[in-house]
């Protein structure tokens, strides 16, 4: 069986889904290809060259109409023989939508990767044309099912895997730790998800032996680099680097700092854990707290308190014997759980029953009538003052009790 999986190839999560899923996958038969639309262009020919035995980038003619586009997909679909594609909710607007125009036959698995509203709305505008919704953590399919009407039976929680082997061989090169605690940040230079300027904030609670490397790039790198400046002795900005070189990067570092606002699951978390890099993260209910066993693997801290998050860093920093425990356990915790092999036994049992159910049974509309549903649009949340919107992020974490406030944050 041939499943599309739509994403174009590039460093990052969405693509590194991709190759994990395919290889969870390939075992049971199932060919998961990379599915890409772009304009022709002479650079990303030659980006994706390298990529091509495992997908195909399908090249639009410019000036085109979105359903003059639409129609073009659909039958590529059709003519390479897909049975099904997994959509990637707003990875990209088009080809979300894209699957309310499919022949009914085609299955079609939505993959929701982030605890946003704007995700979540954006997932609820396909709800009734997907066979399955697939939520990257617990918190994810809890919100689809209780708050935005998915249904119990096709809606699951499957946390996305890693190539636990290279970040094991990494880890059995893990020498101890030296005077000097090495911390690490690894993802997008971003503040209203990632939190990363409170990075700041806890470095000015910490001695000046604790350095930090920070490996990413973002729209808030320049920003970080500033608020950062009086730290400049002890900080290391890395840069982004390919994925194949973060297991390196995770056996050099002894403590992963994460003090996100919010996360779908936390793969940068999962690696460092896999790679005995112990994590200190923010608490997100239903993410985090679910692969952190706060004080055995890992130190979960509440959102937004930068205090706390020193704290624990420096009682790491002072107990050693502490700091190799938390390591062995985190190691411990990620192969039977976020392997491959798990990931794979349990996407195909739910490809399964959706193919035993009918692809049939589901909705699609006529391409000539295609929109853009309210879903897929910016809503009035887009208007609301970005620091309000990130104050409320955190105070409804720090509650934890996720009908206080409102899902428009």
């Amino acid at each position: 069986m041939k499943l599309a999986y739509f994403v174009i190839p590039h460093i990052g999560g969405t693509y590194t889904v991709f190759t994990a899923l395919r290889a969870a996958l390939a075992p049971y038969g199932v060919d998961v290809s990379w599915f890409g639309l772009c304009e022709d262009n002479p650079d990303v020919r030659h980006d994706v060259q390298r990529h091509t035995d495992s997908g195909m980038m399908m090249y639009l003619p410019p000036q085109t109409t979105e359903k003059e586009r639409a129609k073009l997909v659909v039958e590529e679909i059709r003519k390479q023989g897909y049975a099904g594609i997994f959509v990637n909710i707003l990875g990209d607007r088009f080809q979300t939508n894209i699957s309310r125009y499919l022949p009914p036959d085609i299955l079609r698995i939505a993959i929701v990767h982030n605890i946003t509203p704007g995700t979540y709305a954006a997932a609820k505008a396909i709800r009734d044309y997907s066979h399955v919704t697939i939520g990257v953590s617990e918190r994810i399919r809890q919100d689809l099912v209780e708050h935005h009407g998915f249904p119990r039976d096709r809606t699951f929680a499957v946390p996305s895997a890693i190539d636990t082997d290279a970040f094991r061989i990494a880890a059995e090169r893990r020498k101890s730790a030296p005077a000097e605690l090495r911390t690490l940040f690894v993802g997008r230079i971003e503040d209203a998800s990632k939190g990363v300027l409170w990075l700041r904030e806890i470095l000015d609670a910490l001695p000046d032996t604790i350095r930090l490397t920070v490996v990413g790039d973002g729209p808030d790198l320049a920003k970080l680099k500033r608020r950062l400046a009086n730290h400049a002795s002890r900080v290391h900005f890395s840069g982004a680097v390919d994925p194949s070189r973060i297991s390196t990067f995770i056996a050099e570092h002894d403590v992963l700092i994460m003090p996100s606002r919010f996360e779908g699951l936390g793969m940068t978390m999962i690696e460092a854990m896999a790679g005995g890099c112990v994590p200190v993260v923010s608490h997100i209910r239903g993410v985090t707290d679910t692969v952190v066993d706060d004080g055995r693997n890992g130190i979960l801290f509440p959102v937004g308190n930068y205090t706390a998050a020193a704290q624990a860093i420096a009682r790491l920093d002072d107990n050693r014997d502490l700091l190799a425990r938390m390591s062995d356990a985190a190691r411990e915790t990620v192969p039977g759980r976020f392997g491959i092999e798990t990931m794979g036994a349990r996407y195909n049992a739910i490809i399964t029953s959706a193919l035993i159910d009918g692809p049939q049974h589901l909705p699609t509309l006529d391409v000539d009538a295609w929109s853009i549903p309210n879903g897929l649009r910016a809503g009035l949340r887009t208007v609301i003052p970005l620091p309000l919107k990130n104050y409320l992020r955190v105070v409804r974490e720090r509650l934890k009790r996720p009908n206080v406030l409102p899902h428009v944050f």
